[in-house]
């Protein structure tokens, strides 16, 4: 069992939030849902917890009803070795209602913030010339998406 759970607090689609990233995600699995029951705050058979994973992370998942929303300073950082890979996640995630911001940054339909960032980016960023990384720093400043040609590119120039 992993020690540190991300726990998700949805107003009352956590059931559809949970599809959502199963389509986008490979390696997805439910591990327990629980069904709010007579006498319970929700419809009777509507899903009130759910353990999931995506790519081997655990996740929880509640609808607990509109007290609270998520916001940007928390985000699912996803590790990324390819441009494609980095595109299909970019697209699938702000698909339906979401919305790309800078730096590799997007909030997905439901309002949870993930950081699609590729590798490359952390390995330029690391360089031990500190004039390659700082043009690759502005560079990626500029970007919404990350694109690692163009990171490349600054790094060479």
């Amino acid at each position: 069992m992993q020690k540190i759970t991300p726990f998700l607090w949805f107003n009352d689609n956590a059931e559809e939030a949970i599809a959502f990233y199963y389509s986008i995600f490979k390696d997805a699995k439910m591990i327990h849902e629980s069904r709010y029951g007579e006498g319970g705050p929700g419809p009777v058979g509507e899903l009130m917890t759910a353990t999931f994973q995506l790519e081997g992370q655990q996740f929880m998942a509640l609808n607990g009803g509109p007290h609270f929303n998520f916001n940007p300073a928390i985000s699912l950082f996803v590790s990324c070795e390819t441009q494609a890979e980095v595109d299909e996640l970019w697209d699938k995630l702000t698909a339906g209602g979401g919305e790309g911001s800078r730096c590799g940054w997007l909030k997905d339909k439901f309002g949870l913030s993930w950081q699609i960032i590729p590798t490359t980016l952390g390995a330029l960023l690391q360089d031990g010339d500190r004039e390659k990384a700082a043009k690759v720093m502005q560079a990626m400043l500029m970007m919404d998406k990350i694109d690692i040609a163009k990171l490349k590119q600054a790094y060479n120039e």
